[in-house]
């Protein structure tokens, strides 16, 4: 049985992976490390050191030391440390929460409509995207609060109406920023018509890709 490794930095972001990796692999064993001291250190310092970094070594170090033979990181906002993890971790698939996404949302084609609900995700994202990609970005804001309160409604609503708002900028997909987002899928949706494209789901089919095609 291949087992996944999933390093979470905020409390909300095991629910959504995990339920995708249940619907659409349901062989795989998943392992949940989750600091949510992470994402709140980084909301108050506003940077990523060379302390940060070696967290996250730290936390991919024990999970490779389980036997995981993929890592998947659910937090946007941390691509330098996760960089790091990849290089010193090079002989399995080691994937940023995002990159999956980045790629199935660029091959839709148009302008990408990128939402996050915590602010650091936008400074970090935008720069995954291959230079010149047409790119509008909105932050649907007291949204992550209002999950953090367990108000799933309002959370939804507010992603929503941000999504809206970029659909009104010319945005013909839009991307969720965050495996936390991808809750509010359906609400996206049916608040504009457009394709939405989540990182769970495609990081799912990008590590199955990965590991299916690993030497044995």
């Amino acid at each position: 049985m291949t087992r996944i490794a999933l390093i979470h930095a905020l409390a909300h972001s095991p629910g959504p992976i995990n339920a995708a990796l249940a619907r659409d692999w349901p062989e795989a064993e998943r392992m949940n490390l989750l600091d949510d001291s992470l994402s709140a250190d980084l909301a108050r310092s506003g940077r990523l050191d060379a302390r940060m970094t070696q967290r996250f070594i730290a936390l991919a170090d024990y999970a490779v030391g389980t036997g995981a033979e993929g890592l998947l990181f659910t937090c946007s906002a941390f691509g330098p440390c996760i960089e790091a993890v990849a290089k010193r971790h090079a002989d399995i698939p080691v994937l940023k929460p995002n990159e999956a996404m980045v790629d199935e949302a660029v091959a839709a084609g148009g302008v990408i409509g990128l939402l996050a609900t915590f602010g650091p995700t936008l400074q970090s994202m935008p720069a995954e995207f291959p230079p010149g990609t047409p790119l509008r970005t909105a932050l649907a804001e007291g949204a992550m609060d209002a999950l953090n309160r367990g108000d799933v409604a309002t959370h939804d609503r507010l992603a929503a109406d941000a999504a809206q708002r970029l659909r009104d900028q010319g945005c013909t997909v839009i991307a969720l920023a965050q495996f936390s987002l991808a809750q509010a899928r359906d609400a996206v949706l049916a608040a504009t018509g457009l394709p939405v494209f989540t990182t769970p789901d495609s990081a799912v089919r990008r590590l199955k890709q990965r590991l299916a095609q690993a030497p044995v």
